[in-house]
């Protein structure tokens, strides 16, 4: 089973070679990798094509013209691969947030579903001890929020570490989602649910960001919580 994990970054230089290292460690035969960088200033675009040289064939990168937003960064990266060989594409951070180890179960869990989601939200699942209490409520009170008015089906639907089977993919009008900022990650869980897609949830510890900076800001958190609405409507057809 071929797996490419799509990687968006922007200023990543800290992260993005030991995360190679790790992925690239895993037990898993045709594991691969492919970073969407937004022209990052800190020369992540060119740590990344260092690697492309390291591992031949196993990691690949498209370089973006500007800060062009985390889910055109996703989208450009599924299109890209639903026209390659890939049996399984993939949603990762490349700041550690979610742990690489657990790829392993996630890909085994694609048995039963179509989408596997790493869940910080179902027991097993936790939020790092040094996270703020106020930021650990927030994103709770998000999940939970989303969940509820969009009726979906999975606790994390925030998160992004999941894994999709290629086929299921290939069903999504992907040209239809707006959002560019986290709220992406519910876009998308909602238009799979309205599109049939099974899912299942693996318990992950959500890590807080050692090196480099978040990306999260108010603006972010505004466009979510007023985009969750707007979806019922944007998707009422399905």
């Amino acid at each position: 089973m071929k797996i490419t994990i799509v990687m968006p970054t922007y200023n990543e230089a800290e992260n993005l070679q030991k995360m190679a290292e790790m992925l690239f460690a895993l037990p898993l035969d045709d594991l691969n990798l492919l970073i969407v960088d937004d022209n990052s200033k800190d020369g992540t675009g060119k740590i990344a094509d260092a690697l492309a040289i390291q591992y031949p064939g196993k990691l690949s990168v498209i370089h973006r013209q500007g800060k062009l937003g985390l889910g055109t960064a996703y989208i450009h990266g599924f299109k890209h691969l639903l026209k390659g060989t890939s049996d399984v594409i993939g949603q990762m951070d490349a700041d550690f947030s979610h742990p690489p180890e657990k790829i392993v179960e996630l890909a085994q869990s694609l048995q039963d579903c179509d989408v596997s989601v790493g869940s910080r939200y179902i027991p097993g699942g936790s939020l790092d001890e040094h996270r703020p209490a106020w930021r650990k409520g927030l994103s709770s009170f998000a999940n939970f929020y989303a969940r509820t008015i969009l009726g979906l089906p999975i606790k994390d639907t925030t998160g992004a570490f999941r894994l999709i089977k290629r086929e299921a993919l290939r069903k999504l009008p992907l040209d239809r989602i707006r959002s560019n900022g986290y709220v992406f990650q519910v876009e998308l869980a909602y238009l799979m649910h309205k599109m049939g897609l099974s899912f299942k949830e693996v318990p992950i510890h959500f890590k807080e960001r050692e090196l480099g900076t978040s990306k999260m800001s108010f603006g972010i958190q505004l466009e979510a919580a007023v985009r969750v609405w707007s979806l019922l409507w944007q998707y009422r057809d399905l």
